[in-house]
C-alpha cells in the first residue's frame, strides 16, 4: 500500500511519528510523509521532527499563513497535483487542522480512501473552526480510528457503520511514552532556574481566549495573580505574543516577576516541564491528554472540550477563561486538591500498532 501520511501543524508531528514508525516496519506499506508547511516556522518544525525522530518529508508544500480559506485552498490545490503524480492507495490524516480537511477533501473526491487517526472527537461548538475541521472530515473518511469510547458512540450517532470505526487508543500517548526517557534528560529546569513542582506551564492560543480584548485581559489579571503564588512558564505562542503587543497588555505582563516568558520550546524540553511542573494551565487539546498519563492536574480555559474522557477520568478540570475560575482552581491545585485521575483504556503507547494492524488487514479491501 502507498500511503501519504500528512502533517500540517506541530500537533501533528508527535501523532504521525509512531504511525510512520510502525508502516517503516512492515513490508506491506510503502509510506510517504507530506507536509504540508501550514506551520511555518521552519526552525521549530525542524527540532520538532528531530526530537521525535521522523523522516525528513518525501513531499513539503509550504503553503504558510493566511485565513483559514487561504490557507485550506492553497492546500487543495496542492495537493491535488501530489495525488495525481503520487497515485497513493490511502491518504492518512491526524487531528483536525486546516490541513487535515483540506487533503481529506481532495482525497476523497479524487476516489481514495482516506483513513482519519483521533476520529470522533467532538466539543458540540460550532464556533471553534477544529469542530468543523472534525466533522467534516470524518463525514468523507473510510477508516475512523478513535481514541476514546465516546468517539465511538459520537460517530455511531452520526450514522457511521461499525466497520469504519476502529477504537485504538491514543497515538500521542505513544509518541509520549516512547519519549519519556530521552525527555528526562532534558536540562530545561536548570536552563531556566525552576525547582521540580515548584512552577506552572502556561500554554495560550486559541482565537476565543486570545483575539478578544477583555478575554485576554482578564486572563492576565488571573495570571497575575497566580504567578504570585508560583512562578509560572509561558512558552508564548506567536499569536499570542500578538495581541498582548496589540491590545496595549504586553508591558504588564512583562512586569509580572514570576511570569517567565520563553520562546516555544522544542518537544523533548517541553515534555519534560510539564511532567515536573505542579499544574498546567492551558486551551490545547493535546495537553490535557498527556498531563492525564503523566498525572499532572491541569485547568483548561475554556468552556468545553472535545476531549471529555480527560475530565472525567483524568486530571483536566474545564475552568473557562473566567478570571475568578481561574484563580479559585489555581489555588486548590496548589493545596494540594487538584486532580489525581487515571489513565484511559488503550493509551498504552500501542495505538500505532493497533492502526497498522487494521491497515494491513483492511488495505486490499478499500
Amino acid at each position: 500500500m502507498r500511503v501519504i501520511n500528512v502533517v500540517g501543524a506541530r500537533p501533528n508531528f508527535m501523532k504521525i511519528a509512531p504511525v510512520m514508525r510502525e508502516m517503516q516496519k512492515r513490508p506491506c506499506f510503502q509510506p510517504l510523509l507530506l507536509h504540508t508547511g501550514q506551520h511555518y516556522d521552519d526552525a521549530m518544525s525542524r527540532v520538532f521532527f528531530e526530537d521525535l525522530r521522523i523522516p525528513k518529508p518525501d513531499i513539503y508544500l509550504g503553503v504558510g499563513s493566511g485565513t483559514h480559506a487561504e490557507q485550506t485552498a492553497r492546500i487543495m490545490v496542492e495537493f491535488e497535483r501530489i495525488v495525481a503524480d503520487r497515485k497513493p492507495d490511502l491518504v492518512l490524516v491526524v487531528g483536525d487542522v486546516n490541513s487535515t480537511l483540506a487533503c481529506s477533501v481532495v482525497a476523497a473526491k479524487l476516489r481514495v480512501p482516506v483513513a482519519h487517526v483521533e476520529a470522533g472527537l467532538r466539543s458540540f461548538d460550532r464556533d471553534m473552526p477544529e469542530e468543523i475541521n472534525r466533522l467534516v472530515t470524518d463525514s468523507i473518511s473510510t477508516l475512523l480510528f478513535t481514541t476514546s469510547r465516546d468517539a465511538d458512540e459520537n460517530l455511531l450517532r452520526e450514522g457511521h457503520g461499525l466497520d469504519q470505526i476502529h477504537f485504538v487508543g491514543n497515538v500521542m500517548i505513544d509518541t509520549l511514552l516512547a519519549s519519556a526517557e530521552r525527555a528526562e534528560q532534558s536540562d530545561v529546569l536548570e536552563r531556566l532556574g525552576l525547582q521540580d513542582r515548584g512552577y506552572a506551564v502556561l500554554t495560550l492560543h486559541r482565537p476565543s481566549n486570545v483575539d478578544d480584548p477583555a478575554t485576554l485581559a482578564g486572563i492576565v489579571d488571573a495570571l497575575e495573580q497566580v504567578q504570585a503564588r508560583i512562578p509560572i512558564v509561558f512558552p508564548a505562542h506567536p499569536r499570542t505574543s500578538t495581541r498582548l503587543q496589540t491590545f496595549g497588555l504586553a508591558a504588564r505582563v512583562a512586569r509580572m516577576p514570576s511570569l517567565i516568558a520563553v520562546e516555544p520550546q522544542g518537544y523533548l524540553d517541553f515534555m519534560k516541564l510539564v511532567a515536573h511542573c505542579a499544574m498546567v494551565l492551558t486551551d490545547s487539546g493535546g495537553l490535557q491528554e498527556e498531563t492525564t498519563v503523566l498525572g499532572v492536574p491541569c485547568l483548561t480555559l475554556r468552556n468545553n472540550t472535545e476531549r471529555p474522557v480527560t475530565v472525567t477520568e483524568g486530571t483536566n478540570t474545564l475552568v473557562g477563561p473566567n478570571p475568578n475560575a481561574i484563580v479559585r482552581e489555581s489555588l486548590k491545585v496548589l493545596a494540594g486538591e487538584g486532580k489525581r485521575g487515571r489513565r484511559p483504556e488503550l493509551w498504552d503507547g500501542h495505538a500505532a500498532e493497533r492502526i497498522a494492524a487494521v491497515l494491513e488487514e483492511r488495505g486490499p479491501k478499500l
